[in-house]
């Protein structure tokens, strides 16, 4: 896999708040921009999914692929391409939350793989948008 791409926000609210906003697959097509499903195909033992079905309608790009996520209690999570879509062929990310004075540090780190050759800088340039608008609605829908 390739080199991670990584982004930080501050948000004014707890890690399990955040994580619990995190882990609500099913309401990421009212804040996740892109993602139009997520559908809920297997939960872990401590009741958080273990694998997710995931349709992505970002401009031209449109697929549908399934991520296994594995849970670090409310400071991390990470994930990884258990089933390949058309288009995507690999990936990897992390959330991490970090406490500080009241409210917490969220780093997001993703690395992607597609199908069409991509020069490593648009690639990274792509990861980098996806990781800012994905900050930025998890911050918004935590403080909304």
């Amino acid at each position: 896999m390739a080199d991670r791409t990584s982004s930080s926000v501050t948000i004014d609210a707890d890690r399990p708040e955040i994580m619990a906003v995190i882990a609500d697959f099913p309401a990421y097509p009212g804040w996740a921009e892109g993602i139009t499903a997520a559908e809920v195909v297997s939960d872990g033992g401590d009741g958080r999914a273990e694998r997710v079905r995931i349709t992505l309608e970002a401009g031209p790009i449109k697929d549908t692929y399934v991520l296994a996520y594995d849970w670090d209690g409310d400071e991390a999570v990470h994930w990884n391409l258990a089933e390949p879509g058309a288009m995507l062929t690999g990936m990897t990310g992390a959330y991490r939350l970090v406490a500080r004075d009241g409210s917490t540090e969220v780093t997001y780190e993703l690395a992607v793989e597609v199908r069409i050759p991509m020069i490593g800088m648009v690639r990274r340039k792509a990861e980098k948008r996806i990781i800012e608008t994905a900050l930025k609605g998890l911050k918004r829908r935590v403080e909304g």
